[in-house]
């Protein structure tokens, strides 16, 4: 691996949680899938999943297809999946490559209904930056919010920062920082 290939796969650890070459091998275990069929589902290309896998790429750029890859997580990691018939996992298939919603702007059920019911579908959860105020508030209050960046502060700035904006800042305040975060890095 090169140190390019080594930097992209740290970043994804950092952005993701784990390589995204771990997340979807994972599903195509599961799903009995070959690269380019997991690519057509999730609405990216054969050679750019191969690149993501591989670290010769960093990041998933549209929110579409993470909003995707996240449905399909959770939904193939339900143990009702296996039981489903697989004409009906097809069709949830499909499901999934239709969503265009972004993480962002969709609250999503991803636990299927058993074999018969109609299955759970995104439903729109307005601004998400008033969302995450209101989830932020919800669980402590502003001294709490700031007490917990004050102790993040030192060793994880940007979630303090995050915190801060989010949890006790206004609220076009709190949507610079959203527009500034989405934009990534420069």
């Amino acid at each position: 691996m090169t140190d390019s290939q080594t930097r992209n796969v740290e970043r994804q650890i950092e952005w993701y949680g784990e390589p995204l070459g771990d997340r979807f091998g994972r599903l195509l275990a599961r799903l009995g899938l070959s690269q380019a069929q997991l690519a057509g589902v999730l609405g990216l290309s054969a050679p750019m999943l191969s690149q993501l896998m591989t670290g010769h790429r960093s990041k998933i750029s549209s929110p579409a297809v993470l909003s995707r890859l996240l449905h399909l997580e959770a939904m193939v990691a339900d143990p009702a999946w296996a039981a489903l018939p697989p004409d009906e996992q097809s069709r949830r298939l499909a499901d999934v490559r239709a969503v265009e919603r972004s993480t962002l702007t969709t609250v999503t059920s991803e636990v299927q209904p058993a074999a018969g019911a109609a299955p759970a579908r995104p439903q729109p959860a307005g601004d998400p930056v008033t969302v995450v105020q209101d989830v932020l508030r919800a669980v402590a209050s502003a001294a709490e919010l700031e007490a917990a960046a004050q102790m993040l502060e030192q060793e994880y700035p940007d979630l303090a920062e995050a915190l801060r904006v989010l949890g006790t800042g206004r609220t076009p305040d709190a949507r610079a920082y959203y527009a500034r975060i989405l934009a990534g890095p420069a």
